[in-house]
């Protein structure tokens, strides 16, 4: 087997370049609400899913809150804020960093399993458009890792085969999927440790 250039780079969103943490926000809601332990998440399984692959929209979502957590005006307002906080996280700036400065030396894209609505806020946040040729979203093309479809499309809208692309998750059935699909996969442990991993491969 001929060996094959490294020729782009794919980083996951959470977990990787932002740094998720648990604000409570769902404990809190649901001490608020006077809901069970894990009962509002039940209430909104559906909705978490649809919102995932883009089933429904923004408005169906809030419409769901209404009809499910019996929320609205501020209170919706409210939930919906608290949800999108723990959501977007904080900047992995170090990461970043290291993104930004990878080109030219190869493309870059990123793919996330996201919700409808997390382009419009992680780019106000983050700018992840200004630092990625590529951003594939599950809620906008209708699948999630650790679909081997996601991974595929990742690879052709970044005109790159598999075995040119190395990808970055903290998911290890998201780092499988992609090993499945023949991509050269990174778990990401750390930021010293992502790093080098990607440097080693891009030195093959």
């Amino acid at each position: 087997m001929v060996a094959m250039i490294i020729q782009a780079v794919v980083f996951d969103i959470g977990g990787v370049l932002e740094i998720n943490r648990d604000l409570g926000v769902t404990g809190m809601w649901e001490s608020r609400l006077g809901l069970g332990p894990r009962e509002l998440n039940e209430r909104m399984a559906d909705v978490w899913r649809g919102g995932s692959i883009g089933m429904i929209s923004e408005d169906d979502v809030r419409q769901a809150v209404r009809e499910c957590l019996g929320l609205d005006g501020g209170p919706l307002a409210e939930f919906m804020s608290d949800i999108w906080r723990e959501y977007l996280g904080t900047a992995n700036t170090e990461l970043i960093g290291y993104v930004r400065q990878l080109r030219p030396r190869c493309r870059t894209g990123i793919l996330s399993n996201s919700f409808v609505g997390a382009r419009e806020r992680e780019q106000a946040t983050y700018g992840f458009e200004d630092l990625a040729d590529v951003i594939i979203y599950s809620h906008e093309c209708g699948m999630s890792k650790p679909d081997p479809g996601i991974y595929a499309l990742t690879c052709e809208r970044l005109q790159v085969e598999p075995a040119q692309t190395v990808f970055l998750d903290d998911s290890g059935p998201c780092v499988e999927g992609a090993r499945q699909a023949g991509i050269h996969a990174v778990l990401f442990q750390d930021n010293s440790q992502a790093i080098g991993d990607i440097e080693n491969l891009l030195a093959l």
